[in-house]
């Protein structure tokens, strides 16, 4: 008040122009007009503002910011506002927006203020067709709040879009949850160009930490996707992973309260609910559209997937036609086209359900439960493939 006095005493005075004062004020030359007027009509009590303590007109009536206040503190405390503002949204006739949400929760103390965001970091233009490269990775995070557990979340994400192909919680990320998931993926896509990946133990071997991979000795991993055809790209630090954290953010952000919501204390019903409720309203809600028209999934015709997806150790052959994998003893049941496999190599194949085969190059020799009893006779395969469908291998 006193700046606005001080300037227009100055330009009654003719020591400033009307344009001059308004640049001291850092106001408009058409709004120093109006402060004159003001001025020369009722003193320095017209400048006051008669708004000042009046409730607007336009304000949301109390009941009604206690109502969506108390639905915050008994049914949503562990949501985001921006989650907490689609589902009351959803649920009832809410009218009002999520910024005016956000700025109650957080006048009540119910929310904190976002940190200020870090500098500008452009980001890696997205692939312009799906299939062209998927992103991969493991969140451990406490993912079912009714345990008092972390869990592992692996999520399958296309780059072009950010659709999520696959996500499911396993005890500790690994071998087999990638194969699991590359399966449940390339089953219902096919065949994609690329995976990108952090430089995880079981994705690559890095001969020191920190540093370039060495790709010369592939890891399971490594190895399946050479097999089919898919280039395995690694990445060198977590900013490259953007699209990945963040995604990973929303899940943390959403998914927990989600499956406190709807009752869930299992990892079975959590997976089920993940892939039947979560992911599809995901998609919807986040999924973008790709640069342009088209697919780079080629569909898949090789070999049954798990025989591809599945760990493989070489073996030598015992002189009582066993072999010793993982505390086991698996016995090579009498072959119609061999004597005997003493001192022979074969591999072992460590299945994702936990069942174990023995190859003597492209043949299957038997099949066995994980507790290493066999499963059918020799050279004949009644397992399901990929596609669902009994196959058989003969001899």
């Amino acid at each position: 008040m006193d700046r606005i006095v001080d300037a227009l005493g100055r330009y009654r005075a003719g020591r400033l122009s009307c344009v001059e004062a308004a640049e001291v004020l850092g106001v408009s030359e058409r709004h120093f007009r109006r402060l004159r007027d003001k001025y020369e009509a009722g003193g320095a009590e017209g400048l006051i503002d008669r708004r000042l303590g009046r409730a607007s007109g336009r304000a949301a009536p109390v009941d009604r910011i206690e109502w969506m206040l108390e639905e915050y503190r008994t049914r949503y405390f562990d949501f985001n506002a921006k989650h907490f503002h689609e589902r009351i949204k959803a649920e009832a006739e809410f009218e009002y927006g999520y910024t005016w949400t956000k700025t109650q929760l957080q006048k009540a103390g119910l929310i904190k203020k976002a940190k200020r965001r870090s500098c500008h970091r452009k980001k890696r233009p997205r692939r312009p067709l799906p299939g062209m490269m998927l992103l991969q990775d493991g969140s451990p995070f406490r993912w079912i709040p009714s345990l008092d557990r972390d869990f592992d979340l692996i999520a399958t994400m296309d780059d072009a879009t950010s659709h999520v192909y696959s996500a499911f919680l396993v005890d500790e990320e690994g071998t087999i949850s990638t194969f699991i998931a590359l399966c449940e993926v390339i089953a219902a896509k096919g065949l994609f160009s690329s995976l990108y990946t952090d430089r995880g133990s079981h994705y690559f071997h890095t001969p020191k930490a920190g540093g370039a991979v060495d790709k010369s000795k592939p890891t399971q991993v490594g190895r399946a996707l050479s097999q089919l055809g898919i280039q395995h790209i690694p990445s060198y630090s977590p900013e490259a992973r953007g699209r990945m954290e963040r995604l990973f953010q929303t899940f943390q952000g959403r998914l927990p309260q989600e499956l406190r919501a709807a009752g869930i204390t299992d990892v079975e019903a959590a997976n089920r609910y993940i892939r039947e409720v979560f992911l599809p309203a995901h998609n919807t809600r986040f999924a973008v559209a790709p640069a342009e028209d088209g697919s780079a999934f080629v569909r898949y015709l090789g070999q049954p997937l798990d025989e591809i997806l599945s760990v493989h150790h070489d073996r030598q052959v015992g002189k009582d036609n066993c072999v010793r994998y993982g505390g086991l003893s698996l016995q090579i049941p009498p072959q119609a086209h061999r004597h005997h496999f003493v001192k022979a190599t074969v591999t072992v194949r460590h299945y994702p359900d936990g069942t174990l085969a023995i190859f003597h190059g492209p043949r299957c020799l038997a099949r066995y439960r994980p507790d290493g009893v066999p499963l059918t006779e020799a050279g004949t395969d009644h397992r399901p493939g990929a596609d669902g469908h009994e196959r058989k291998q003969v001899a």
